[in-house]
C-alpha cells in the first residue's frame, strides 16, 4: 500500500493517491463536508482487506458499506471482486459517486452501487431482509460526535442476518466511543483484530448474537425445536437449582439449631 497527495496544476483541487488491490486509486475529498474527508480508519480497513485476501476472499460476496464517505473502502472492496453497495447521506453521494465510478469503471467484476442510507430510517422499505442478504457489512469511522448512535446500532442490527460478518474500524477520540462499543456488545459477538495505539484505531470483527432470520409471522427461523429446547433447559435448570438451594438451606439451618435436651423435666 502506498499513499501520495497530488496537487492539481490546473485548479486548486487536490486528490490523494493510494495503491490497493494492485490498482492505483485516486480519491477526491470535499473539505466542506465532514463525511467526504479521508479518515485514517478507512485506510486501515483497506490495508487489512488487501493483505488478508486468503482469509477474507471477497470474490462474488455481497458487501454493504455504511458511511462510505469518500468511497475508498468501497472501491478497494469492488476491485477485490465483491458485489458492493456503497451508502451514505444524500449530501455526500455526489462526491462518493464520483470517486467510486472514477476508480472502478471497467475494472471490476461487479459494478458497485451507490445509494442513500440514513441510519435507522425506512430500513425495511429500502433494504428488505427477505431479499437483501449481505455476507459482510463494512464500516470505518462511523462512530464520532453525532446524535445518531442508536440509529447506527439499529442499522447494523437490521443488515446482519445469518452468516453476516461486520468488519468495523474505529478511531477512539472520546469516551462515547467506548460507550458505543459496550452497547454494541449487547447485540453482537465482538472480536478485536487490530489495535493500533499510535493512531488510537481498533479493527473489529462482529456477528449477531441471536441468529435466525425472522419469518413473516415474526417468529425466529429455527422452528419450534429451538424454542422447546430452550424452554425445557430453562425449566430443568430452574427446578434443579431450586431443589438444590432448598436442600442446602435446610441443611444449613439445621447446623444452627441447638440439640434438644433428652433429660426428663
Amino acid at each position: 500500500m502506498s499513499r501520495t497527495i497530488i496537487q492539481s496544476l490546473i485548479t486548486v483541487e487536490a486528490w490523494e493517491g493510494y495503491t490497493f488491490a494492485d490498482h492505483q486509486i485516486r480519491i477526491k475529498e470535499s473539505h466542506d463536508l465532514y463525511g467526504a474527508v479521508m479518515w485514517p480508519s478507512a485506510i486501515v480497513l483497506c490495508y487489512f482487506l488487501d493483505t488478508h485476501r486468503d482469509t477474507y476472499n471477497l470474490l462474488d460476496k455481497n458487501v454493504i458499506e455504511l458511511g462510505a464517505g469518500t468511497g475508498l473502502v468501497s472501491v478497494v472492496t469492488s476491485l477485490l471482486g465483491a458485489k458492493v453497495t456503497s451508502t451514505d447521506l444524500p449530501e455526500v453521494l455526489s462526491n462518493l459517486q464520483y470517486n467510486v465510478l472514477r476508480n472502478t469503471r471497467g475494472q471490476c467484476r461487479h459494478p458497485p452501487q451507490v445509494t442513500e442510507l440514513s441510519w435507522g430510517k425506512e430500513l425495511e422499505q429500502h433494504f428488505p431482509q427477505a431479499t437483501c442478504h449481505y455476507d459482510y457489512v463494512f464500516a470505518a469511522d462511523v462512530v464520532y460526535c453525532h446524535p445518531y448512535l442508536g440509529e447506527l446500532l439499529d442499522t447494523f442490527d437490521h443488515l446482519c442476518q445469518d452468516g453476516t460478518e461486520i468488519l468495523w474500524a474505529m478511531r477512539f477520540r472520546l469516551d462515547r466511543e467506548n460507550q458505543f462499543v459496550e452497547r454494541f456488545r449487547s447485540r453482537f459477538h465482538l472480536e478485536e483484530l487490530y489495535d493500533l495505539p499510535s493512531l488510537s484505531i481498533k479493527l473489529y470483527r462482529a456477528s449477531r448474537k441471536e441468529m435466525g432470520r425472522k419469518t413473516p409471522s415474526g417468529e425466529a427461523a429455527g422452528g419450534w425445536r429451538d424454542g422447546w429446547m430452550d424452554g425445557w433447559m430453562d425449566g430443568w435448570m430452574d427446578g434443579w437449582m431450586d431443589g438444590w438451594m432448598d436442600g442446602w438451606m435446610d441443611g444449613w439451618r439445621g447446623c444452627l439449631i441447638l440439640p434438644c435436651s433428652t433429660e426428663a423435666v
